[in-house]
Order: C-alpha cells, then sequence, then structure tokens
C-alpha cells in the first residue's frame, strides 16, 4: 500500500468521512476511493474553519480533516491552523510538503518548522516504512490530552513509496485522567464554605461532555453560572441560576457577580487573559480545573487546581460535596430571584436598541428578532469578529449543548461561514447560522459558493453598514481625509449570483419575515444570504 492510501485507509478506520482541502494533494483521490467525502473549498483558510467545526460538533469524537498543496496551499493555511490552535480545537492538517532534497531549502515553506509553534504536534513523513508509527502518534495526540491541531507533512516524492506489508491500522484510544482526592476534597471545602461562588465555565465542558454534572453541581448548591465564549451553551441560559456568556460583551449579570464572588471555580477553561474574554477581577480565591497543566497560574493566580477530565473532576467533586454542610447553599436559595432581577433590569435599558423600529436597521434588533424565531433545540449558530460578536454573545440565549460556536481569541474575520459550513455537514438536520458583518465577508466571501456548489444550506446573516464601524473610533483622520473606514457591495446579489438565495433587507418592518424566507430557503437545500442594511453601531453591553 502507497503512503497517501495508507493515510486515507487509516482515516476511514478513526470514523472520518469528511475531507476538506483545497488541490493539489493527492490524499483527495486516495479519500474519495474509501468512500471519504471530499468537500472542495475557494481558499484553504475556510477549509480549516470547516473541520474545526466538525470537530467541534462531535466534541472531538469525529476529526475533522484538512489537506492542501505544498507551497502556496500551505502558507495559505497557516492561519486556519493558528485559529484552531488559540481555540484548543482537534484537527488533522495534511500537507503536501517539496520533495525531501528541497524542503529545508530556501525559499521553500516547510510545514513542519514554520507551523510547529500553532500546532499541538508536527511531523514530516520522511519516509513510507515510518508512516504507521506517525499515524499512531498523531491519532493518539488528537485524541488524548488538551486539545489542538496535529499536523502530518507528506513530501511529495514520499507519497508514492510503500508502507510495510504487514502493516494494520489500529485506531488510537481516548484516556482520561482525574484530579488526586485530596485535592478534590480541598476544593469541595472551599466551595461549600463560600458565600458567593460562581461557576466559570469553559470549552472542556463540551469537550468531556461534562454538561449533567454541571447542572447537578449548580443546582444542588445554588451555584450562579458563567461560561466563556468558547463554553457558551455548556449551561442552559434559560436556567434560572445562568448568570449568560461573558466575553468583550458581558450580560449585567456576568460582571456584576464575578465583581461580589469570594470564590470563582473555572472548571474546563484556560483563564486565559484576552480582550476577548471576560475579564477577570483581581483578589478573588480561584479554584482551577483544568486538563492541562500548563494553563495553572499562567494568566490568572489560583488558590486550588483540580488536574483532570472536566467530567471525572465535576462528578468526584459532587460526590466529596455530599459530605459537606451545605448551609451556604440553603443560604443562596433567592439567587434566582436576583439573578432575574438584574437580568430584566439589564435588558430594560438595552430595549431602545433590541425593539429598534428606526431605519437602518439596528444589529441588535435582528439578534433579538431571530433569538426569539428559531427552535433553540434545533439550531447551531456562530459570530464572525468584532461586531458581531459582541452583538450577539450577550443577547443570543443557548439552551442546548454545542448550539454556539464561540470563539474569540485570534479573531480573525471569516471565521463564521466556515464554522457554520462545518456544523450543517456535521449536524445536517440544524439549522446553522452565521452572523457577519461586511468586513468579515471580504475576507472569505467567496466561500459562500462554496455552500452552493457543495450543497451546505447555512443561513448567513449579513450585518451591511457600509463600513468597518468599529474602527471609527480610532481613525477619525484617515477616514476624514480618505475615507478609510468606508466599504460598500451589494452582498445579496452575490449570493443570488452564486447560485443562492440572496435578499436585502432595509426596514424593521420586514426583518422577521425575511428570516423565515430564509430559513426555508435553507430548508429546500439552499444557503442563504440575508443582507440587512443595519447603522453604525459600536456600542456594546460590558458594565
Amino acid at each position: 500500500m502507497k503512503v497517501v492510501d495508507a493515510i486515507a485507509h487509516a482515516m476511514k478506520a478513526e470514523g472520518i468521512d469528511v475531507l476538506f482541502a483545497y488541490p493539489v494533494n493527492p490524499l483527495i483521490e486516495a479519500a474519495a476511493k474509501v468512500d471519504i467525502r471530499t468537500v472542495i473549498v475557494r481558499q484553504e483558510r475556510i477549509g480549516l474553519h470547516m473541520a474545526d467545526a466538525y470537530s467541534r460538533m462531535s466534541s472531538g469524537d469525529k476529526i475533522g480533516v484538512f489537506c492542501m498543496q505544498h507551497g502556496p496551499g500551505a502558507e495559505n493555511a497557516f492561519g486556519g491552523v493558528a485559529q484552531a490552535y488559540s481555540e484548543s480545537v482537534p484537527i488533522l492538517v495534511v500537507p503536501a510538503g517539496y520533495p525531501r532534497r528541497l524542503a529545508h531549502y530556501y525559499p521553500n515553506f516547510n510545514s513542519t518548522l514554520n507551523m510547529q509553534h500553532v500546532t499541538k504536534w508536527a511531523e514530516p513523513v520522511t519516509m513510507g516504512r515510518a508512516l504507521p508509527e506517525i499515524l499512531r502518534r498523531a491519532f493518539f495526540q488528537l485524541r488524548n490530552g488538551r486539545p489542538g491541531p496535529v499536523m502530518i507533512e507528506v513530501p511529495v516524492d514520499v507519497m508514492g513509496e510503500d508502507v510495510p506489508d504487514d502493516w494494520h491500522y489500529t485506531p488510537a484510544f481516548s484516556a482520561k485522567s482525574a484530579p488526586d482526592p485530596k485535592d478534590v476534597q480541598i476544593a469541595a471545602s472551599v466551595l461549600a464554605g463560600a458565600e458567593h461562588p460562581v461557576i466559570y465555565a469553559g470549552q472542556g465542558i463540551h469537550y468531556a461532555k461534562a454538561w449533567k454534572p454541571l447542572l447537578e453541581l449548580a443546582e444542588t448548591w445554588q451555584i450562579p453560572v458563567t461560561t466563556s465564549i468558547e463554553g457558551k451553551s455548556a449551561f442552559p441560559e434559560n436556567h434560572p441560576l445562568s448568570l449568560g456568556s461573558g466575553g468583550r460583551a458581558n450580560p449585567r449579570p456576568v460582571t456584576r457577580y464575578l465583581e461580589d464572588a469570594d470564590v470563582i471555580f473555572g472548571v474546563g477553561v484556560s483563564f486565559a487573559l484576552t480582550a476577548f474574554g471576560v475579564q477577570m477581577p483581581a483578589n478573588k480565591t480561584i479554584i482551577h480545573a483544568t486538563n492541562d497543566p500548563m494553563d495553572l497560574n499562567k494568566d490568572i493566580p489560583a488558590q486550588h487546581a483540580l488536574i483532570g477530565d472536566a467530567k471525572l473532576t465535576l462528578e468526584a467533586l459532587n460526590a466529596a460535596l455530599k459530605l459537606e454542610d451545605a448551609a451556604t447553599a440553603k443560604a443562596r436559595v433567592d439567587e434566582p430571584a436576583k439573578i432575574r432581577s438584574l437580568r430584566e433590569q439589564w435588558m430594560s435599558e438595552w430595549a431602545p436598541k433590541l425593539e429598534n423600529d428606526q431605519s437602518p436597521i439596528n444589529p441588535y434588533r435582528v439578534v433579538a428578532e431571530l433569538n426569539r424565531l428559531v427552535d433553540k433545540t434545533k439550531v447551531i449558530i456562530t459570530h464572525d469578529a468584532g461586531s458581531p460578536r459582541d452583538q450577539t454573545t450577550p443577547f443570543w440565549e443557548a439552551i442546548t449543548p454545542l448550539s454556539y460556536i464561540g470563539w474569540g481569541k485570534t479573531t480573525q474575520l471569516g471565521y463564521g461561514l466556515g464554522l457554520a459550513m462545518g456544523a450543517k455537514l456535521a449536524e445536517p438536520d440544524k439549522l446553522c447560522i452565521n452572523v457577519w458583518g461586511d468586513a468579515a465577508i471580504g475576507f472569505t466571501g467567496m466561500d459562500f459558493e462554496t455552500a452552493v456548489r457543495e450543497r451546505i444550506p447555512i443561513l448567513s446573516i449579513l450585518f451591511n453598514n457600509f463600513s468597518m464601524a468599529i474602527e471609527i473610533p480610532i481613525m477619525p483622520v484617515s477616514q476624514e481625509k480618505y475615507g478609510a473606514i468606508e466599504i460598500s457591495g451589494h452582498y445579496a446579489d452575490m449570493a443570488k449570483a452564486f447560485g443562492g438565495y440572496g435578499e436585502r433587507v432595509t426596514q424593521p418592518s420586514e426583518i422577521v419575515s425575511a428570516l423565515k424566507r430564509g430559513i426555508e430557503a435553507t430548508q429546500r437545500g439552499q444557503a442563504a444570504l440575508l443582507e440587512f442594511i443595519t447603522d453604525q453601531e459600536i456600542d456594546i453591553s460590558n458594565e
């Protein structure tokens, strides 16, 4: 068996059924021969974003894979790999490589060397007989420990080499660790003794499928819960103890409860400091539960640590808490009412934007109408960078696990389109939505054609204010002299030109009916783009 065919057979054995790709890479043909669907994109970054969402939707059980040509293909892919690394997403990246005699020679792009700092594991295939060991290492890294992208670079002169005749691929297993029982007892005692604890849940809850023990902890001990953007939907936001999800923009309950907390229990989170994540207040007792010791005391000092899988950690903590005095929990019986009052006050202050009847349309009105309209149990939504993220995250109510693909560390424009397409391939019965702006569509908009061509019926909600509005306060001179933040386009017409459903919406009274038509188009199997002409809204909820 040749190297490229062996990789395809290993992928098949691992349960991989889709290969995202941009030509030319011989793995595309090899995958097709073993009935792995190939999805060809218009540019490499989008293919990586699709693989990213595909992995997330199964909590890493199914691995998204992307392959591309050597040289410029690998160079173009760098941003997508870096984004997956930032968001801790397990994807397999298989670039072709220059022939071995040229692989280390200037100016040729060596993926192994150049991507080793944005991958969890990066290795070249230097000879056919080494492939079995490399595949074993790669898939073990994908299925164990902190999630992240893994790369196998295959030089073009190695693709056709033989692997050992007696080779038979054995799929990788997943092993999990649990925290030290002594650490669990200490954490349980600290949490039980807290008067104003807050749970801060992250993406690790999704990967561990720890939704049930998280809910048990919150309800048994009456502890309010907030999530990171990546962790949004890990806890139902229609629950009385939900504070909502915090990032650069926050629901008010998130900010107030974190400020007033005496103990913050972070589980499945890295506590990474980023301008686009919730800002942790100082001088709090921190219990940090993570599966990666590298997270500990990296950005936020923690007084207590639990190292291990989030589900095993929460189950152990719940068991330990049964031995603790529950007096503080009983004292918090009225916490849901306090949260509800604070949320209602906050929502009433934002009502002028959420219910705005003026034209141009306010983007918050679109988010509010969409939030009311769709069946939350059958939807997956994501956002793009900048304003779409800040306008969607606080006001979208996620009530089922993995119904919201949150992100916000590297914050590359154009990420949301690929995420929505990858999610739709992973969950074809769900309504998959991306909310983006006219700046983001300039980065990846051509790949709306991929959604049409590959029959991926997503719903794109585009906010078009003909500007990079978020930049207005910091670019006044260049805007006045040269119109630096002004951009233009009729994107609904672009969608129609590609063969999709496109509609431009200009009046608030048209929002709901347009949303219904867009959803109906996706139900007919058509990719839809609704272009809302909006004002230059830059206010965000961050009190």
